[in-house]
């Protein structure tokens, strides 16, 4: 199984964060390191709430 790495530190950092503040909107306590204990449902509501404020960012953008 593949994953993709980030390689630059500081870009690694803003995604860490950027995952924490999804996970707080969408009302999933995370905490640093492994979380494991998530379920498919908890992690799919962050990474879809990561994906909709992309492409909002996205869309203001070209504005």
């Amino acid at each position: 199984m593949s994953r993709s790495k980030i390689s630059v530190p500081e870009a690694k950092q803003a995604m860490e964060n950027f995952k924490m503040e999804a996970a707080s909107e969408v009302g999933v306590n995370l905490k640093q390191g492994y979380n494991g204990d998530l379920t498919a449902r908890q992690a799919g509501s962050i990474g879809g709430q990561m994906v909709k404020k992309m492409i909002e960012d996205y869309e203001n953008k070209i504005k």
